[in-house]
């Protein structure tokens, strides 16, 4: 009798990973799109209450000419940016366990923070990791520009 109760709880332990494992696939990779579309929002219209959740304290951007900033400097960029056009596309999520990468492209029309003009097109990707208490933010994103 202790072999079959183990053998029953092993089983319903290996069912109940795989249901973990399906559920969690394709709910993260939904759930993390979702977050970056809000993130396009949010700078799309200067949100920066929007963005701030989304972003990790110690969240790294690098952007397109190298130029390594941390939250507080994205932050201030998302505020003072003003967009003709800021869209995402093409966006694709993998999940590794706790992380997930999203990739995609954007492109953007209007004048960054210190008011020089923008015309870009570029490839992104970021790097989300589950928080405690299961909440997603954004570790690190990085661009680069996609040559026409």
């Amino acid at each position: 009798t202790l072999v079959w109760c183990a053998v029953a709880l092993m089983s319903l332990m290996v069912a109940a990973q795989a249901q973990d494992e399906k559920t969690m696939g394709g709910g993260v990779e939904k759930g993390i799109a979702a977050l970056e579309q809000k993130w396009d929002y949010a700078a799309k219209t200067n949100n920066t209450d929007m963005l701030a959740p989304l972003l990790a304290d110690k969240f790294i951007n690098t952007d397109s000419s190298g130029e390594v900033t941390g939250k507080a400097e994205a932050l201030a960029s998302t505020k003072a940016s003003k967009w003709e056009k800021y869209e995402i596309s093409n966006v694709k999520v993998t999940v590794f366990g706790k992380t997930a990468i999203a990739t995609g492209e954007w492109v953007g029309k209007g004048t960054d923070d210190k008011g020089k003009p923008v015309d870009a097109h570029e490839r992104y990707t970021d790097t989300w990791i589950e928080m405690s208490g299961g909440k997603w933010q954004c570790v690190a994103s990085h661009g680069s520009p996609i040559k026409m």
